[in-house]
């Protein structure tokens, strides 16, 4: 039997803005010989390099969202409203990341108005057959995406540490199916998408009334079981809780425009990396060289 392909699909966005903050935090800013900043490139950089060596994907996907208005905020104005703009430093560092990631040989993979969560939601659904599937992300909301072939990699700590969820881990631990997973967040809200929820509804609760009912409808048709606070509660703000799961489901069924073939990870030449270093990310180069011998 042949091996499956190896698919590494990484949230680009997670990763720019961990490395970003993780080096600004000591004005450690990394700029070009013209002052453009380049710490969060350069981290992220480093970071999908790691993540190749240690992981060993055959197959690499870069995933963005393209600016900030995405359909979520159609449906919710208070959707993300409450995230600070990025730092003037980053702006510069959002369309030269993807620059980098091409010069690296790793595709790009972005859809205006929608989020790099639903570009990686729907590469997991394309090629969830054919290839066993990894995420590397900081965001919670993909462990909706996990299935029999897809594992997902939380950043941890630096480039090499992960806190790692398969199906079997979350069901171990959840007690429902991470397709439910979207049901909880819709209860218990988020505070850093800007959505509330059920309001007085913490994530324990929102757990067990999935766990016990397993869907939100259900929940609604079993009203009179429940105790007569959170009964309230949850009459009193069903179109809310209904939003609340639309904002919180990951969009699985977007057109990726690319075959898996084309995702291919191809040897490092010196060459892509001689470019590099003379645009002045010599970090990025010098990580390179220290992983892997280029032809």
């Amino acid at each position: 039997m042949t091996k499956k392909p190896h698919l590494l699909v990484v949230d680009g966005m997670a990763l720019l803005f961990r490395s970003f903050f993780a080096s600004s935090a000591m004005g450690q800013y990394i700029r070009l010989e013209d002052g453009t900043p380049t710490n969060g490139v350069q981290g992220f950089a480093r970071h999908v390099l790691t993540a190749q060596s240690l992981m060993k994907p055959t197959h690499l996907a870069v995933c963005w969202d393209m600016g900030a208005q995405t359909f979520r905020n159609e449906l919710f104005d208070g959707y993300k409203a409450n995230r600070p703009a990025p730092p003037e430093e980053m702006l510069p560092q959002f369309d030269m990341a993807k620059e980098v990631s091409e010069m690296i040989g790793w595709k790009n993979f972005g859809v205006e108005g929608m989020e790099a969560d639903d570009t990686i939601g729907s590469m997991v659904e394309k090629w969830k057959d054919d290839a066993d599937i990894t995420i590397i992300s900081g965001d919670k909301d993909l462990l909706q995406l996990l299935n029999p072939a897809t594992t997902i990699a939380f950043t941890k700590k630096g480039y090499t540490e992960y806190d790692v969820y398969t199906e079997e881990r979350f069901k171990e631990e959840y007690q429902i199916e991470p397709q439910q997973f979207a049901y909880v967040k819709a209860f218990m809200g988020d505070s850093s998408d800007g959505y509330p929820g059920v309001k007085g509804i913490g994530p324990k609760t929102a757990l067990q009334l999935i766990q016990n009912y397993g869907s939100i409808d259900e929940v609604l048709n079993n009203l009179e079981k429940l105790k007569p606070a959170q009964r309230t509660k949850i009459a009193e703000n069903v179109e809310m809780l209904k939003l609340s799961h639309q904002l919180a489901t990951i969009e699985t069924g977007m057109e990726i425009d690319a075959h898996l073939e084309e995702l291919l990870l191809e040897d490092y030449s010196t060459t892509r990396f001689d470019e590099l270093e003379q645009r002045g990310f010599r970090l990025i180069v010098k990580h390179a060289k220290s992983l892997y011998s280029f032809a």
